[in-house]
């Protein structure tokens, strides 16, 4: 009768996991505490995953710790629930205490680790943890190799995580799509576009996952001819029909590429547009000065009665601030609080620093950072700093450029930007102090690069470099571009 009892709550508690049914596990839970099996490691631990599983976590940690017989099991359903719920530093302190415990992880507890490990930035357990992979044998198992991978891939450690791709035996469309997305988060796009090529080369298909992260790549190396072949290979495949992260990411894609005319088209025969999309959209106007266009779009979007997050109103205040919209764009920052329910971010500020310092209004811009309820950053003073660049305002530019020495003191860009000021100026004594603190701290002046993709071959120009080989018909070019420019009126 008693095994009979528990099999039949055990049955139940685990019929309501996938459908989420919080009323008949609390039942249930009651009467597991009339029939006196409260303490039973089974009841226990199929109360610890609906109450997981449902977002209850601390009707789970309460289960957890009363429990008098942990199993393996047990400690894993919490510490996944943890991470899944964004609590990394609670999933870590449960797994310190599981290894307190002289437990050994298995294949399920660490990549939920590895993912904890990645949100929080902790590289050096995360190499720990990865030495364990190895002394446990556990490299062979696809999700323990991913997760390292992924972490590896999310803490930036791209030389790591391509010596872990390279040594996986068994890969798969997961394995190929977070390497491809992580060499496009770390601004490799050219090695994100060869990684793609040697996964079709391995007889891969490029699904869902895939098409987002090589349309940012094809955008971010400026690949247009690379972005059209995967735009026309989505057409072609049932597989991607109405897929609204790829419209997104089409849309994101043809922008960067200089081709507005065609994120439009995108945006206008797309089926489903969510937030994204709009804001995506707002985003590409933005880009190309097309600010009256943005707030337009805008408009139009809050009539459809979507709400802006806070990423939108990044948005449509960088448009703003491109197209030196000052009053449209003081309208919407005052707006966040009031109808928006959330305060201005320090993008937002940044935003509008960058607004105010364009058109020339640089003590209204240091004033507005002085007045900040949030603690300027270096986004807010580097914008600050840039406005100073424009209109050559030292005061107010060594102010700006001081505390990003203070944010960011081997930031060599930041150096260079106040050089930048007191070179036309003919400061030299200025120019003097910053290169002498600029070689005080080793840094160095990384040379400006600019390249272009022709006929799949990258063509990489360095300020000051001459090594090109078809570099004097350039020259040749473009001085008779400016001739017939200035004949031009």
């Amino acid at each position: 009768m008693w095994n009979t009892t528990v099999t039949t709550l055990s049955s139940i508690l685990r019929n309501c996991v996938p459908l989420s049914a919080i009323s008949q596990a609390k039942q249930t839970h009651a009467q597991i505490i009339i029939h006196g099996l409260l303490h039973h490691v089974t009841l226990q631990t199929d109360l610890l995953l609906v109450y997981s599983k449902s977002g209850l976590l601390e009707d789970a940690r309460r289960v957890f710790d009363k429990m008098l017989e942990r199993n393996m099991h047990s400690w894993n359903i919490l510490i996944a629930s943890y991470v899944s719920n964004s609590l990394f530093f609670d999933a870590l302190n449960l797994f310190n205490g599981f290894l307190k415990m002289g437990l050994r992880p298995d294949h399920y507890t660490l990549p939920p680790v590895f993912k904890a490990c990645a949100g929080i930035g902790d590289i050096s357990l995360g190499l720990m943890l990865h030495g364990s992979v190895i002394r446990l044998g556990f490299e062979e198992y696809v999700v323990v190799g991913s997760s390292v991978l992924d972490f590896y891939l999310k803490c930036f450690k791209l030389i790591d995580a391509k010596s872990v791709f390279i040594t996986m035996s068994w890969k798969d469309s997961v394995v190929w799509n977070s390497m491809i997305s992580g060499f496009g988060r770390a601004g490799f796009y050219l090695d994100a576009l060869n990684c793609f090529r040697d996964m079709l080369g391995e007889g891969m298909e490029m699904d869902s996952m895939t098409v987002p992260s090589i349309l940012n790549a094809c955008g971010g190396e400026g690949d247009l001819m690379k972005g059209k072949e995967v735009h026309g290979q989505v057409v072609r495949s049932s597989l991607f029909d109405g897929d609204v992260a790829i419209g997104n990411s089409l849309i994101d894609m043809y922008a960067k590429c200089g081709c507005l005319r065609d994120s439009e088209k995108v945006f206008q025969n797309m089926s489903e547009l969510n937030l994204v999309t709009w804001t995506t959209m707002i985003s590409c106007y933005g880009l190309h000065g097309s600010g009256g266009k943005s707030l337009i779009l805008f408009k139009e979007m809050t009539g459809h009665g979507l709400v802006p997050n806070s990423v939108t109103l990044t948005a449509i205040l960088a448009s703003c601030s491109h197209s030196g919209l000052i009053e449209q764009g003081q309208r919407i920052f005052n707006s966040i609080g009031l109808h928006y329910g959330f305060e201005p971010t320090v993008e937002h500020y940044a935003c509008m620093v960058d607004l105010l310092g364009r058109i020339g209004y640089l003590k209204e811009a240091l004033g507005f950072v002085s007045n900040m309820k949030l603690v300027p950053t270096a986004s807010v003073w580097g914008a600050l700093l840039a406005g100073c660049i424009m209109h050559k305002n030292v005061e107010i530019g060594e102010i700006a450029a001081h505390h990003l020495f203070e944010l960011e003191p081997k930031n060599s860009s930041n150096y260079i930007a106040l050089c930048s000021i007191y070179e036309p100026l003919g400061m030299k004594n200025g120019l003097c102090g910053v290169r002498a603190k600029m070689r005080e701290l080793g840094l160095v002046k990384t040379p400006g690069c600019s390249w272009i993709t022709i006929s799949g071959k990258v063509h990489k120009f360095y300020q000051g470099d001459l090594s090109h080989p078809l570099t004097q018909m350039i020259f040749e070019t473009l001085d008779g571009m400016v001739m017939l420019t200035e004949d031009c009126g």
